[in-house]
């Protein structure tokens, strides 16, 4: 029981970083090209990269969208 808490402990604080990490990377306003934020929104379900990258375009919608952000099938420099 005690090593069960201690890996729901774990794993609730390391949702909570990756979490706050890449919520402050959709919603800075100096750079959409992070690496890590770029990473990590990748690999967010797509519901969820869905509205990242919808943050990131309202911010930075004049540049080329980062990786993850960009449509199906497109050039490359159309958002998703």
């Amino acid at each position: 029981m005690r090593v069960l808490r201690m890996l729901l402990i774990i794993v609730i604080a390391m949702v909570g970083f990756f979490g706050f990490r890449w919520h402050t990377y959709v919603s800075n306003t100096d750079s959409p090209y992070d690496e890590v934020g770029i990473t990590l929104n990748t690999n967010m379900p797509q519901p969820i990269r869905k509205w990242g990258c919808d943050k990131l375009h309202a911010t930075f919608g004049n540049v080329l969208p980062p990786y993850g952000c960009q449509a199906e099938g497109g050039d490359g420099r159309s958002w998703m």
